[in-house]
């Protein structure tokens, strides 16, 4: 786990299920949250709430702290009873993904994975093998297009393999307080 989601778990447990879990509307709500106790707006995405967090005052993190206890009151008045509940959300959001996958058994996504894989792996080879000569004012975007690359093998070998070790402990926890 990321420094910040370390932190923002420990500091602000409800905010920091919510920012972590990668549901986009939770995502959007743990950054309105965080920017209310910031004092300024935090875009909805991970990437801005890891920047706030990891730059984050002593002051800033104490006004999250009470910030966390009003999302707390709002989540459960949305039916969320505990932090797991958000995490929950999260955890069968991919769970039926990967479910859907398994059933509708349509070829695009492991056709797509397999060429992403080797793509990657092709450009790896290619930017280590041969010097690549490429215009300079052509060299951002390749580098943008490279970086693309790699953020879509990670999300391949996330899709395929889960994200995490520690997303499979947190899913067995949840399976098994709701078994009791």
């Amino acid at each position: 786990m990321s420094d910040w989601k370390k932190v923002l778990t420990t500091v602000a447990p409800w905010i920091g299920a919510a920012a972590t879990g990668g549901v986009p509307a939770l995502v959007g709500m743990a950054a309105a949250q965080l920017g209310t106790a910031f004092g300024k707006d935090i875009e909805g995405t991970s990437d801005a709430i890891a920047q706030a967090v990891s730059g984050a005052t002593p002051e800033q993190m104490l006004a999250l702290k009470a910030a966390d206890n009003e999302f707390k009151t709002t989540m459960q008045r949305l039916g969320f009873e505990h932090v797991q509940s958000l995490e929950k959300v999260a955890a069968d959001d991919r769970s039926s993904a990967r479910a859907m996958h398994i059933a509708v058994r349509d070829l695009s996504t492991p056709v797509l994975s397999y060429l992403v894989v080797v793509a990657f792996f092709g450009v790896i080879y290619l930017v280590l093998t041969h010097s690549i000569s490429v215009q300079a004012e052509l060299r951002d975007v390749v580098m943008v297009l490279i970086g693309n690359l790699a953020a879509a093998f990670t999300q391949v070998l996330n899709f395929r393999f889960g994200t995490s070790a520690g997303s499979k402990d947190k899913t067995d926890i949840i399976r098994t307080m709701g078994s009791k």
